[in-house]
């Protein structure tokens, strides 16, 4: 399976229209992909925006030609119901088949309770998430859908305006439960940056044991990783950028009822720079931004996209377009 290279033009930190620009310019410079957060709030107070994911696919889908785009991740269970998830996606799948995708998790409180959600415990988000899949699923194929689960029912429900073309549909897991339901479930599994061994003895055996369990090819899915990168010519201004992202440092924001970006952004200016290092890859070198992309292909991912923080946001996508991805895609690209 060739590897795929998305660019993330992110709608919580960018101003909306100017991150359609970014990402048109992404599909010019080579990117296969348009990547984008689907928030109610963002991480932050200062200086951030929050528009809504589903509204600014659809603008961007008509703004752009041929690459594919999706959210990375829609929560489909709390404040959205999956039914109507599923009537989103598949009316840009409609519009503009082939193209869209959907990552789905089992979220964050800072896009729940504000917009007067609950906040459950983590198992049953994630049997919450199960059941919304299952739904999404069938509306897309099948006519009258009827599903009663513990959280959510669908009575002889149809989507009159179906998906032309197979929507993928991955399922974001950094531990090996929700992994598991992607292997059960999904077209991919989708992670973030961690040492060599979580993929190779947790996350990739739990997903490719469930893929297998349910008489799937593992071979056939994709494996997807979101790096947060951070490039620029001067190393010092490469490293300030991240500062913004501070608060995703700390992991107890993704799992604790804490909900107001204020409070949240307090926080994040707690982080080192070396926190911040930890979770970003910050270089002002093409080549050691090229290393840092390989070891991900060469431990079998197949699907990578790139959230970079730095604000030189076109030197980014002319530089990764003009020195990353023509060397990347001739390299890996081959059969």
């Amino acid at each position: 399976m060739k590897p795929t290279f998305g660019y993330f033009s992110d709608i919580t930190q960018r101003d909306l229209t100017y991150a359609l620009e970014l990402g048109v310019k992404a599909e010019k410079a080579g990117f296969d992909a348009v990547w984008t957060s689907d928030h109610f709030h963002p991480w932050v107070h200062t200086d951030a925006k929050a528009g809504f994911a589903w509204v600014w696919l659809g603008a961007f889908a008509q703004a752009s030609h041929k690459v594919a785009f999706g959210t990375g991740v829609t929560a489909p269970m709390l404040r959205y119901n999956p039914a109507i998830v599923a009537q989103a996606f598949a009316t840009l799948g409609n519009m503009y088949p082939g193209r869209p995708f959907i990552a789905l998790g089992t979220g964050e409180a800072m896009n729940e309770i504000p917009a007067g959600a609950s906040w459950p415990a983590f198992p049953e988000r994630m049997a919450r998430l199960e059941e919304a899949v299952k739904i999404i699923r069938m509306l897309w194929t099948n006519d009258f859908v009827s599903y009663k689960g513990k959280y959510f029912r669908v009575s002889k429900a149809t989507l009159y305006s179906k998906p032309k073309k197979p929507i993928p549909l991955y399922i974001a897991a950094n531990g090996k439960k929700v992994a598991g339901l992607a292997g059960r479930y999904a077209d991919g599994l989708l992670t973030l940056p961690f040492p060599d061994e979580h993929y190779r003895d947790v996350l990739f055996p739990a997903f490719e044991r469930a893929a297998k369990a349910e008489g799937r090819d593992p071979s056939k899915l994709e494996k997807l990783v979101e790096l947060q990168v951070s490039y620029d010519p001067d190393y010092k201004k490469a490293l300030e950028n991240t500062r913004w992202w501070a608060p995703t440092v700390l992991p107890v924001f993704f799992k604790v009822p804490i909900w107001d970006p204020k409070e949240i952004e307090s926080h994040g200016k707690l982080v080192s720079e070396e926190g911040l290092k930890t979770a970003w890859f910050i270089s002002d070198s093409v080549e050691d931004h090229i290393k840092n992309i390989e070891r991900y292909i060469k431990l079998g991912f197949t699907n990578i996209h790139l959230q970079n923080s730095s604000w030189d946001d076109t030197g980014f996508i002319t530089t990764f377009g003009a020195k990353v991805l023509p060397y990347l895609k001739e390299t890996y690209g081959r059969e």
